[in-house]
């Protein structure tokens, strides 16, 4: 028959999870489901910022193909009519489910999150997601405030809930409905944590004492960092608390206590998402569709928590690209489960310190555009072909080669692709590449460096990640006919990730990069 697919992707989540190797966090239904799951620990979005990312994934396609690297394009009418991975599986027979944020909503997902083409209903949002940015945040003076550090008494806001807590219950609902009519499914759940602002029941701030919570190991900004490549973090700068500290634009840098304060909440908000994953998991359980139902977890992309002095997303460090991402496939990452036997308990993050393994580990570097054909390749459906090299016209096909082939622990015996590499080009490894890039206004930040409208943009930085090193060249872009021109180099980064992990000491002027250059061009 072919197995269901729960689809769980989270908003602005960087892999501070207990399976990452996060020794602080506490995320024990998560490490639960990597401890059943392939997990990989090198896995990029294409653009560091909401819906570029998630229009890539979910169509199986660059942002130079979606043309979408803002919010305010719908890819259908603006690129091509690209099929999308839930609307696959809706065409092979598929009940196809959304709840929360999984498209990102409005103008890029036609104001429908993209039904009824990738849907068998209306998708669902939590009817509280509109107080998302309200003054419901409670200060030391007891006034309500919309600020971005917000641990909150549930019971005191609107409709005493909270949007992610809604998405869960709807989720659930679904599995229980869709268990009753015995109907094959995709569901997708998104959830809005840790997403800005990091609003979350107020108990999850006890298990993050402040004295415990540190600092970013590197919050200055680099010397050799170009200041086209830095993001001024604009949209943290808007919240009440952070503006109350009148911080100098655009280098800060944010008071340390502050930081702290940042870094604690992101925590907060990881171990109540981890929680809302947990019943969601344990529900999946309850219908008994665990022994036949795969679960994929992964995120939009990271967020910075004071690393290079920078906060939120829009970069192309790690920080911002790098992302959670696991498959629990029954039978294939386990072995099967029999009828009725629990494979997700619910853990309570506030007594469960686990530390559970993930079940196999890969270390190779994967994007999340081979979502679409990883998951058809799971499900047993047909995998859609490599799009040629101009698309736009091609409804079905994808960029992400599918990444079923890591999924074998032993991966040293995975054939490595060949490169067809001759000794001009010695310095390509023939390890698998991720690629992620990022519009900017100018060369230097500015007000709209983090979200530039498409007619703003004058500079793209297109980044290449291996497992040895981050490479990024920055290059005039023409937004008119979305060109890009390496001729014209404005800027570059080079990291060799072995010696310099945080990517701090940039390279690239000290280091003859003509190879690099030339593969990022391929």
């Amino acid at each position: 028959d072919g197995m269901n697919v729960l689809f769980i992707v989270v908003d602005d989540l960087r892999p501070v999870l207990g399976c990452y190797g996060d020794k602080l966090v506490k995320s024990p239904n998560i490490d639960q489901l990597a401890s059943q799951s392939i997990v990989f620990s090198n896995a990029y979005a294409q653009q560091a910022v909401c819906a570029p990312s998630r229009v890539s994934f979910l169509t199986g396609r660059r942002p130079d193909t979606t043309r979408l690297y803002d919010f305010y394009s719908y890819w259908r009418v603006h690129a091509g009519n690209y099929s999308t991975l839930p609307q696959y599986f809706k065409e092979n027979g598929y009940v196809t489910l959304s709840v929360g944020k999984v498209f990102h909503p409005g103008v890029s997902s036609n104001y429908s999150d993209d039904y009824p083409y990738s849907w068998s209903i209306p998708p669902f949002h939590p009817s509280t997601e509109k107080y998302e940015n309200d003054k419901t945040c409670r200060g030391k003076d007891g006034k309500l405030y919309a600020n971005l550090v917000c641990p909150v008494d549930v019971t005191e806001m609107p409709s005493g809930t909270l949007p992610d807590i809604q998405s869960t219950e709807e989720a659930i609902r679904l599995l229980n409905v869709m268990k009753t009519n015995k109907q094959k499914f995709f569901l997708a759940v998104g959830y809005h944590k840790p997403h800005i602002p990091l609003r979350y029941p107020q108990e999850f701030l006890k298990l993050y004492p402040l004295e415990n919570i540190t600092l970013a190991p590197d919050p200055w900004v680099p010397e050799k960092l170009p200041s086209v490549a830095y993001n001024p973090w604009t949209d943290i700068r808007q919240r009440d608390d952070v503006e109350a500290l009148n911080v100098s634009f655009p280098y800060g840098p944010l008071p340390d206590d502050f930081q702290r304060q940042i870094r604690q909440s992101y925590y907060a908000a990881v171990s109540y998402l981890d929680m809302q994953v947990g019943l969601l998991l344990n529900a999946l359980d309850d219908v008994g569709l665990s022994n036949s139902t795969i679960v994929v977890f992964t995120a939009d992309h990271g967020w910075s928590l004071g690393e290079h002095g920078e906060w939120a997303k829009y970069s192309n460090f790690d920080v911002a690209t790098r992302v959670p991402l696991m498959f629990y496939v029954p039978g294939m990452t386990t072995s099967s489960v029999s009828q009725g036997e629990r494979v997700f308990p619910y853990l309570d993050p506030f007594s469960h310190i686990l530390g559970l393994v993930p079940q196999g580990r890969s270390k190779k570097v994967v994007e999340l555009v081979s979502l679409f054909s990883t998951l058809a390749e799971l499900a047993g459906l047909q995998v859609p072909p490599v799009c040629p090299e101009s698309s736009f016209h091609v409804a079905l096909c994808t960029e992400g080669a599918s990444i079923v082939r890591y999924f074998n622990a032993s991966e040293e015996k995975v054939e490595e692709e060949k490169d067809g590499c001759d000794d001009t080009y010695r310095c390509f490894s023939e390890e698998p590449v991720a690629f992620s890039q990022y519009p900017r206004p100018a060369d230097t930040p500015q007000w709209n460096s983090d979200k530039p409208k498409l007619k703003d943009i004058r500079i793209m930085g297109y980044s290449m990640r291996t497992i040895d090193y981050r490479y990024t060249v920055w290059v005039r872009f023409n937004p008119n006919n979305f060109s890009a021109d390496f001729e014209d180099v404005h800027a570059g980064e080079l990291y060799m990730v072995e010696t310099d992990p945080n990517q701090d000491y940039n390279v690239y002027n000290n280091t003859s990069h003509g190879c690099f250059f030339k593969k990022i061009l391929g």
